[in-house]
């Protein structure tokens, strides 16, 4: 078996508001294996500034890989503790390679066409008038599920926002999340949740910043709104870390990067200890190429969480490849008909 990688930036449409800056490119690394005049792809999806590999010998390990790759899946996404979004790449590398069709990596009524895929909308974070013009895109789109990042402009008008879908659609008709990106200062999260309850959320995302466990327990005990972790799961590893941190914090809901938590085993065991604990879930893509949103997509789908899972659509790159995957009245669609096309790559 040879494996190879390859680095590729995309580039978003237009400037894409996080409250960690605002994000131009995104770059991402393809690994390719061979074997026996077959082709398999896997996609380690790197968010610099977030992920916990985001580190200087990141290509060194990539390198790494690819002179070891006769160790097999097991022992190098144990290898790979430390970098979870090569854990990932590793993962659907090797199930690229053994599929028949090496973007169809978990069959099933999704893959076929049959079943579709409840997501929210996106909103980014930008101008007041540019944010409100993205909910009115996403409503007229037919999402049930919106979710707004919140915590980069004013936050009265961010309240505005609010009010302003709340006065044309009850929490029945539109379900609304909140993603704070750890934005809320310690001291003023809780006076910030109480006024956040009152649009009847859904839920919130990451309130404050990770590593203040003390504090983020405190919150999700004493918050009106549900609070969600994504940040804090990222660069906890071991099983029973993971287990220790949620019955610590008790939070209402976790939210799962592949890319950033381990890939599919990594996601797998946070799936099994939030359960434990009645802990409620779901699946979130983080910026990847469609090659890489289509695994976490079709792998997804075979997990049955009824819950709207926070799933891109591949829209916000230029340069991405054409996949299958499109979006039709809030749901995320494979569509059989439509074909790959990975030419620009040039693997």
């Amino acid at each position: 078996m040879k494996a190879t990688y390859q680095k590729y930036t995309l580039n978003f449409k237009r400037p894409s508001g996080t409250s960690r800056g605002v994000l131009t490119q995104k770059e991402t690394w393809f690994i390719i294996l061979e074997k026996d005049g077959k082709k398999g792809i896997g996609e380690c999806g790197i968010l610099r500034t977030l992920s916990i590999d985001d580190r200087p010998d990141y290509e060194e390990k990539l390198k790494w890989v690819c002179q070891h790759i006769h160790l097999g899946v097991d022992e190098l996404w144990e290898n790979l503790i430390e970098f979870p979004s090569i854990q990932f790449g590793i993962e659907m590398a090797f199930l690229s390679l053994e599929s028949e069709n090496p973007f169809e990596l978990f069959p099933s009524e999704f893959t076929s066409g049959q079943k579709n895929m409840e997501i929210n909308g996106l909103v980014w974070m930008g101008e007041e008038s540019f944010m409100k013009a993205q909910i009115e895109e996403k409503l007229a789109q037919g999402f049930r599920c919106i979710k707004l990042k919140i915590g980069a402009i004013d936050f009265e008008k961010e309240l505005g926002l609010l009010r302003y879908i709340r006065q044309h659609f009850d929490e029945k008709t539109i379900e609304i999340r909140v993603d704070a990106n750890g934005a809320f200062g310690l001291n003023e999260a809780l006076d910030k949740l109480n006024q956040l309850a009152g649009f009847k959320l859904h839920s919130i995302e990451q309130p404050i910043a990770k590593n203040h466990t003390d504090r983020m327990a405190e919150l999700c005990k004493m918050s009106p709104l549900s609070i969600a972790l994504d940040e804090e799961l990222i660069g906890v590893f071991s099983k029973e870390e993971k287990r220790q941190l949620l019955q610590k914090t008790q939070p209402q809901f976790i939210i799962l990067k592949p890319s950033l938590v381990g890939g599919f085993r990594g996601t797998q065991e946070w799936i099994e200890v939030a359960e434990s604990l009645q802990i409620k879930w779901w699946i979130t893509s983080a910026l990847e190429s469609n090659i890489g949103l289509n695994a976490i997509a079709q792998w997804t789908f075979t997990l049955q969480n009824p819950m709207p899972q926070g799933l891109g659509t591949g829209g916000l790159y230029t340069n991405n490849v054409d996949c299958p995957l499109e979006v039709v009245k809030g749901k995320l669609k494979y569509n059989p008909a439509l074909n790959w096309d990975i030419s620009q790559l040039e693997f």
